[in-house]
């Protein structure tokens, strides 16, 4: 049984309430373990403590920061497979997912830790002879981090390593059903040597603790992941102290394979996008639209190597699909399949809970549907499972029609050989990410992040550093 504690102003602490919250493996649905259930006091004194921090961890040079950052990625390396296996334990996703998810939020710490070295000022022509004119970047102050469940490492150090470069200290409130991985993220960066109060990890419900980041004015911005439904909430309170947000929200990707595309290359990269972390993911592929020519030949590929899929405890040996998270989302997954069925929607595979041996989790058949239309709810809204319906197209000018016909705009895949047509898809689609003949377009060096109900900002690059940086001129008078 795992029994851990909160870190505040460098200490682990229990929450003032002495209340703890269970955490349960999905692959089983059987307590693994307890944490803090904070309070708004807990919070609270987080805060504080990140901003007594503060004017030390920003008055360090950006070099300084940089060397500690660069010993919490060397550190997070080393503990990848402790932690990874931690993952799998609380969330479900399959070992090697998991090692690869580390991994990629140890990357994060190593570029933040160069970006640190690279926040740069201006001067400015002046109009007057006497005058010389500045421009220099700040950082904003104490940031609240609030991180979601289907990837409980790289969301934490996507939002606290730019803010961390910037000179900023955090608060982080990891999901309450994936809180162990971050105690050994945090056990890390306190190993790596961040001063006392730098970083901070409250562990609890997301409302309560939500509340207190929104109203404490020390907290002046919220980096957060998860629903659109909840950045919503946040984006009309935090309006109160105009507060500074970033959103990565909800997706709706369409996948568009066209009739010149490998087809081939085309299952292969949907299957990625689709069925990786179970299909728990807001960049993964949640509308596949096939061009009518090659829509048998298509479907017949991916059918097969769908059925050739396995489904069991990320624990388990070449297992493709973990399960999902909890009870709830299983629900909302067969309820979208169901209510397909029952408008037209023919299930070509799966459709239907999976039993592994042993084990009580909510696990679901990776399934396709075919014959699916905008009536039916799982073409608008998000899935969050491993369930892929199936749209036929007859031309460009329609499938963008179709591909923008949605309130979100995280992601879109699009497959094809013509040039031309990858370049004006790019400058078509209404999303904030175009992955062209690529399923897994994230990387630590670009932007993420989308347009419309998907959320506001970015992470990731040099574009992540900007929204922890203020800006400030100066007007200097020389005679």
């Amino acid at each position: 049984m795992i029994n851990e504690k909160m870190f505040v102003n460098g200490s682990w602490v229990e929450s003032c309430s002495q209340k703890r919250d269970e955490v349960k493996n999905p692959a089983t649905d059987e307590k693994i373990g307890t944490i803090p259930s904070a309070n708004r006091e807990d919070a609270s004194k987080a805060i504080e403590a990140a901003n007594q921090a503060f004017r030390l961890w920003s008055k360090m040079t950006a070099y300084e920061r940089s060397n500690i950052m660069y010993k919490a990625y060397e550190q997070l390396l080393i503990k990848k497979d402790e932690i990874a296996a931690i993952m799998t334990l609380e969330q479900g996703k399959p070992l090697s997912e998991a090692k690869n998810e580390v991994k990629m939020a140890a990357e994060y710490l190593k570029w933040y830790a160069e970006e640190a070295k690279r926040v740069y000022g201006d001067t400015l022509p002046s109009s007057h002879q006497n005058k010389r004119l500045m421009v220099i970047r700040q950082p904003i102050g104490v940031v609240a981090a609030i991180t979601p469940w289907n990837f409980p490492a790289s969301m934490i150090t996507r939002k606290i390593a730019p803010a961390l470069a910037a000179g900023c200290t955090v608060v982080v409130k990891p999901s309450e059903l994936t809180p162990f991985t971050a105690v050994e993220i945090f056990k890390v960066l306190h190993k790596a040597g961040f001063p006392n109060g730098t970083i901070n990890l409250v562990t609890g419900e997301g409302a309560i603790i939500g509340k207190e980041f929104l109203e404490n004015q020390v907290v002046r911005k919220i980096a957060f992941t998860g629903s659109t439904r909840v950045g919503k909430y946040l984006y009309q309170n935090a309006s109160e102290q105009v507060k500074k947000l970033s959103l990565e929200l909800g997706g709706h990707a369409p996948f568009i394979v066209f009739a010149d595309s490998d087809i081939d290359q085309a299952v292969n990269s949907f299957i990625i996008s689709k069925y990786r972390n179970a299909g728990q993911t807001c960049i993964c592929a949640n509308r596949l639209y096939v061009e009518e020519s090659i829509k048998e030949a298509f479907i017949t590929n991916l059918v097969q190597k769908v059925k050739e899929m396995k489904t069991g405890d990320g624990f388990d040996e070449d297992i493709d699909i973990g399960p999902l998270i909890d009870k709830k989302a299983y629900e909302k997954v067969h309820s979208q399949v169901k209510d397909a069925v029952n408008k037209g929607g023919i299930i070509l595979t799966g459709g239907h809970r999976y039993h592994v041996k042993g084990k009580k989790g909510y696990f679901y058949e990776p399934t396709i549907i075919e014959n699916v239309d905008n009536t039916m709810d799982i073409y608008y809204e998000e899935t969050f499972g491993p369930v892929a319906p199936i749209i036929t197209f007859a031309s460009e000018e329609e499938v963008i029609q179709k591909a923008n016909d949605s309130l979100y705009g995280l992601a879109a895949y699009v497959f094809t050989k013509d040039l031309g047509r990858s370049y004006r898809m790019l400058e078509e689609l209404e999303y904030g990410i175009i992955g062209i003949n690529d399923p897994i377009p994230g990387v630590v060096q670009a932007p993420f992040g989308g347009w419309k109900e998907s959320g506001i900002g970015r992470e990731g690059g040099y574009y992540g550093m900007d929204s922890f940086l203020e800006t400030k001129y100066a007007s200097i008078d020389i005679y």
